[in-house]
């Protein structure tokens, strides 16, 4: 059986990029594309490249593909219909629905190594459904599964359909440039894990790992599905890695399976002198060129999936729906809204201060105005979409400039239209739920005692009345972030009764409690341990936005009033400092810059590199690990990532020149996160 992965002979890409070439080259019938040159990958400001669509190489060839739920999910977060298109895919159908017979047209078939797709694409086959079918699985197909496939086709004497069968290593989803996560674990109906939630949510890695109910075996198997997900990222990004994680966790337990992967494909393709799944060769390479892995617990930092976020895309993750990139705004209207790389503004602002976005929409407003008064004075016309009323004789040059301009005009202008909208939905939830106030009481948390937080509770600042989750939210922060001795059981007591007072159900909080008298988990920042970062922009500077953005969308609300809700809005200035995650990638990375207290920390994590002979890694495990610099770095968190992590370690990463990308088991807004807790606590009382 074929194994497949893009080799990565040029320039360094982006998880999200190296992704999209891969299933690009899937889609083309598993032949070359013509990746684009580095030249074309320009970063944005927020330091997300955009996202550049390779071209198929030679003539184009019409096929349909058949997909699972999973691999749709894939497909849908990187390509859209027409880039399906533009590579010769004229239908996309589901695996399990009913599909009419196309015996002249050949089947890419791209789905998840599972017994019913595997009896559903016998059945297929053995009705002649397609002309070929080319066979494409997300993750290696186990070999019980290859011998169930090769029987039936053996059975039905159908094996001259099957062109090719492939391992694609494609099992997780790259929302952004340099942010990914693993596709969800499997939903068991009969599963009793505590955590796992009912019917309307999905079953999560981080419930599953630390459920008390959870059986050995339901825990080795996610651990098992946990490193074949990061398996596949490593391939897919095309380098091995040097491998890093703290000891005693499952953090470890995944680096070691991962390591072993990655040491098993290499001898393999050294035996059968075969191609690797890996670009590079295993000598004459350094430490510099060579990513590192960091694959951390999240239970070594909970406050920054808990707290509230000030950038566009933590704002769009706690305020708004929004899954695979697709963002669902509920008021004043439902509507959904597309956001990826393409997206010129999402991809320069998602990393940004909401503030900073709100001006950038104004610049960019004006900027669209200007071009598209521009056409309508060179061609007379009233307006851009009046220009195929032009008389063709008197204004042809004009007209062939203005039809050039257009489709990008008319695009822009869709795009602006839809950051128009979210901005309007966030500057509400704002005004509601004091998202400020909240987001700069839980910047100075340090500073905070019981009896503030405590205040803060009964009766907030400014006029937003945030949610009783919110308050939870800021109870939690403030728990995680203090000194063990600094809040007292008098000081749990109290606040406990007044987040019931308010409504909040404090399941998580007692959980949250029991898991640091276990770990002692404390965020190193309370200590004074953060590293500071260069300032920002001074807070007037920052906040100037949104003046002006309220000119533009005054229309769009009733009663007159984005003036009167942005007026509640306080301006401050963020601090600049790094969240564990962050520190600890810092520590690991540019050991120069790092505090002694991290260096202390990573100097204990466990070392693995593949590349070495065993008895040589199991002789050097015993010495203090050598710290090392490191150019390209990939964190993986096992329980879920969050963006508000990830946006202080992309902000890092700019700031000191390295490429890193972040990702988990999964991608956490806020509230769901806190819905896991609660379910947890209340399944130990």
């Amino acid at each position: 059986m074929a194994s497949h992965a893009l080799k990565q002979t040029a320039a360094p890409v982006t998880v999200q990029q190296a992704q999209t070439n891969a299933l690009l080259t899937l889609l083309n019938l598993n032949k070359p594309i013509d990746a684009p040159s580095a030249t074309s990958q320009g970063g944005s400001k927020s330091g997300t490249p955009a996202l550049k669509v390779p071209a198929a190489t030679g003539p184009p060839v019409w096929k349909i593909l058949v997909l699972d739920q999973e691999t749709k999910d894939v497909l849908a977060t990187i390509l859209r219909v027409q880039d399906l298109r533009d590579i010769g895919v004229t239908l996309h159908v589901q695996l399990h629905s009913s599909r009419p017979p196309l015996p002249d047209v050949p089947a890419i078939y791209f789905v998840s190594p599972t017994l019913a797709n595997i009896r559903r694409i016998a059945e297929d086959l053995e009705k002649g459904l397609y002309e070929s079918f080319h066979l494409n699985f997300s993750e290696p197909l186990s070999r019980s599964l290859l011998e169930e496939l090769a029987a039936a086709v053996a059975k039905d004497g159908t094996g001259e359909l099957v062109e090719e069968v492939v391992d694609q290593y494609l099992s997780f989803i790259a929302p952004s440039g340099s942010l990914y996560s693993l596709l969800p674990p499997p939903s068991t109906a009969a599963a009793s894990t505590p955590g796992q939630p009912g019917p309307s949510q999905p079953t999560s890695s981080y419930a599953i790992l630390n459920s008390p109910s959870s059986s050995e075996e339901q825990i080795e198997n996610e651990i098992e599905r946990i490193a074949n997900g990061l398996f596949s990222v490593v391939v897919t990004m095309g380098q091995v890695p040097i491998i890093r994680a703290p000891r005693g966790n499952a953090a470890e337990m995944i680096a070691k399976k991962v390591e072993t992967k990655i040491r098993d494909s290499l001898i393999t393709a050294s035996r059968s002198q075969g191609s690797s799944l890996f670009s590079q060769e295993a000598g004459g390479l350094s430490t510099l060129q060579r990513p590192l892995l960091l694959i951390l617990d999240r239970n070594i930092d909970l406050v920054p999936t808990l707290s509230h976020g000030w950038t566009y895309q933590a704002l769009v993750s706690d305020c708004l729906e929004m899954r695979l990139n697709r963002v669902t705004v509920a008021s004043p209207q439902k509507k959904a809204f597309d956001l990826d790389a393409k997206d010129f503004f999402w991809a320069k602002n998602a990393a940004n201060p909401f503030p900073q976005v709100a001006e950038d929409i104004d610049t960019e407003l004006n900027r669209y105005k200007q071009d598209a008064a521009e056409i309508t004075r060179s061609t007379g016309v009233s307006d851009v979409n009046d220009i195929t009323q032009l008389d063709l004789s008197a204004n042809a040059s004009h007209l062939k400039t203005a039809i050039t301009q257009l489709p990008e005009l008319t695009a822009r202008k869709a795009t602006l239209d839809t950051h128009m909208n979210i901005a309007t939905a966030l500057l509400e939830q704002i005004k509601q739920r004091g998202l400020d106030e909240l987001f700069s009481t839980e910047e100075a948390i340090t500073k905070q005692s019981a009896a503030s937080v405590l205040e803060y509770l009964r009766a907030p600042k400014g006029e937003g009345q945030p949610t009783p989750t919110d308050k939870l939210r800021l109870v939690l922060v403030f728990y995680l972030s203090s000194q063990d001795s600094a809040v007292s059981k008098d000081d749990v007591a109290e606040l406990e009764a007044e987040l019931k007072k308010q409504g909040a159900d404090i399941a998580a909080f007692e959980y949250v409690r029991r898991l640091r008298e276990i770990s002692r988990m404390m965020v190193p920042a309370a200590g004074g341990a953060a590293t500071p970062m260069p300032a920002a922009p001074a807070g007037g500077e920052l906040f100037k936005g949104f003046s002006s953005l309220g000119n533009r969308l005054t229309d769009r609300l009733k009663e007159g009033g984005l003036e009167n809700l942005i007026s509640g809005v306080r301006n401050f200035l963020p601090t600049n400092k790094l969240c564990t995650v962050t520190r600890l990638a810092e520590a690991l990375m540019d050991s120069g810059a790092a505090s002694n207290q991290s260096l202390q920390e990573t100097d204990e994590y466990v070392l693995l590199d593949p590349r070495v002979p065993r008895h040589v890694q199991s002789a050097a495990a015993r010495a203090p690990a050598r710290r090392s610099q490191f150019a390209e770095g990939v964190v993986f968190v096992v329980g879920g990532a969050g963006y508000v992590e990830y946006g202080n370690l992309e902000e890092w990463a700019g700031k000191t020149g390295r490429r890193v990308a972040y990702g988990g088991t999964e991608i956490w807004d806020p509230e769901s996160f806190v819905g896991v807790l609660r379910d947890l606590g209340r399944a130990q009382t």
